[in-house]
């Protein structure tokens, strides 16, 4: 095989290798086996690469040449793990992905293999190759022949991103949107019938994306919940939304099942499969230790999370929400004009966690559409999404705040039940909004069964204060937006 004018030739190739030979494999270079009878591996590199990826959208320089020659030279020594799987169920969207691993990391394979769907025996159009030993951790992307190269990481996120990165590449070509979001149906009694209400959830990792993508509510018979995705989605101009992956790969720090049964259920099938998560010699799983990272992670799979079921497509988006977690002066809930929408799509406000930088986790950070990922304009993006929310007027769009109102030491946290309720409640369009003064967007009046005056602003800032606050971020805001060149002048009025 030859990729960018380089031979592939490994010393010898594992060619898709069964699920319970990978496993074997694993457990032979170090996994083990926990108290719940699932396989729990320890990573060298335990977050994404962010800061040493490269999108090479250009042609070679003399350099990069020869790393490349440097790299398949080293792959000749090698012998190399084969794996194909198929990204998508949906006909008109489905990719053939395939990796490359070192074959002394065979967890790698391992997890990412039953994070897609079985191959259909076809050309891959998607290609990763992994050497985790690399002396040097770099990543390199090359989206128009959809390879990409990870040097130097042991870490499952690092394939996983690849291939969705790649994905919201093309898909972009073809008039949709690939989001950084998971998506839900919850399934509500309104008007006395049951009426399935879409929902897609943005959120950089770490601010709750997963966990409220995959509650139940608490709902009871015959309402419920139908959980679709937790991470990447493909959003068409009409409004359908196309899934793209078989498993979940969830935070694990402090997961329990009181707040959050369903993934905890899921967290402990012997199916799961543990990436950095404290296990004793005993085999006992503690997910409250963070001496390891405070990234701990479990590959679950889909059909092991209740409340799924065999589609992972939504057929109609409802509501947007955008998960932010500040600890200033956001509501817990703010519902969003289609501008408005398209700036927080654009601000993608939260804050830094041990999934992307560890180095910065906690610190306030601002990334377009809360996706990493994104490659080439990202004021096209925002474009895009405001074209789309103007043309499907029955979208509506929201801010959740997952963080604090009034400041982290004296201010009042949004617990997980908070979130959850706004949810079941914009489900059943029992929130009764007025305006806010200061941005123009709604914010709750009542919200039945939530205590709303423990977030009111009046509570922890003076009125000066509150002004000053409020003068800053919007200050933020404006000159954050200015540097994206040729987005909507919509947009940009709102901060005037």
């Amino acid at each position: 095989m030859e990729i960018l004018g380089f031979a592939l030739r490994p010393k010898a190739i594992i060619d898709n290798p069964t699920d319970a030979e990978l496993r074997q494999m694993a457990l032979n270079q170090g996994g083990i086996i926990t108290q719940f009878g699932n396989i729990a591996l320890i990573t060298r590199i335990r977050s994404r690469s962010a800061k040493f990826t490269e999108i090479i959208l250009r042609d070679l320089n003399q350099a990069e040449r020869e790393l490349l020659g440097q790299v398949f030279d080293a792959i000749r020594t090698k012998v190399m793990i084969q794996l194909d799987r198929t990204m998508c169920m949906n006909p008109g969207f489905k990719i053939a992905c395939r990796i490359y691993v070192d074959a002394e990391y065979a967890r790698l394979p391992l997890m990412w293999g039953n994070t897609l769907f079985p191959s259909e025996e076809k050309d891959p159009e998607f290609v990763t190759i992994v050497l985790p030993d690399w002396p040097d951790r770099r990543v390199l992307v090359f989206p128009e022949s959809g390879l990409t190269i990870v040097l130097g990481s042991d870490y499952k996120g690092e394939i996983k991103k690849s291939m969705l990165r790649k994905l919201m590449y093309q898909v972009k070509k073809q008039g949709c949107l690939g989001l950084h979001a998971g998506s839900k149906i919850l399934q509500i009694r309104r008007d006395g019938n049951l009426r399935d209400v879409g929902f897609l959830f943005f959120g950089l990792s770490g601010t709750g994306k997963t966990t409220l993508s995959c509650h139940s509510h608490w709902l009871r018979y015959p309402e419920r919940v139908i959980i679709r995705q937790d991470d990447v989605v493909v959003l068409q101009p009409d409004g359908r939304c196309v899934g793209t992956e078989d498993s979940y790969y969830i935070k694990t720090d402090g997961l329990e099942p009181d707040t959050q049964p369903l993934l905890y259920a899921a967290s402990i099938s012997p199916r799961a499969i543990l990436e950095n998560v404290k296990v004793h010699p005993n085999g006992k799983v503690d997910f409250f230790d963070q001496s390891l990272t405070s990234n701990g992670r479990a590959m679950v799979k889909r059909s092991d999370v209740a409340f799924t079921d065999d589609r992972i497509d939504l057929d109609k988006v409802d509501n947007i929400i955008f998960i932010t977690r500040r600890y200033d002066i956001v509501p817990p809930i703010a519902r969003l004009s289609p501008e408005w929408a398209a700036a927080a799509f654009m601000l993608g406000e939260s804050i830094e966690t041990s999934a992307g930088d560890p180095e910065q986790a906690g610190k306030s950070k601002r990334v377009v559409g809360t996706n990493p990922f994104i490659i080439g304009s990202e004021a096209e993006e925002g474009n895009r999404f405001l074209e789309i929310m103007r043309n499907n007027p029955d979208i509506q769009c929201f801010l959740l705040n997952t963080g604090w109102v009034g400041g982290e030491r004296s201010g009042v946290k949004i617990s997980i039940k908070d979130s959850v309720k706004i949810i079941e409640m914009i489900a059943r369009g029992e929130i009764r909004w007025r305006e806010d003064p200061i941005w123009g967007y709604e914010i709750p009046a009542e919200i039945p069964g939530i205590d709303m005056s423990r977030f009111d602003l009046e509570n922890h800032y003076t009125k000066d204060r509150l002004q000053e606050v409020a003068t800053l971020l919007r200050e933020e805001r404006r000159e954050w937006l200015k540097q994206f060149k040729g987005l909507d002048p919509a947009i940009l009025k709102l901060f005037d």
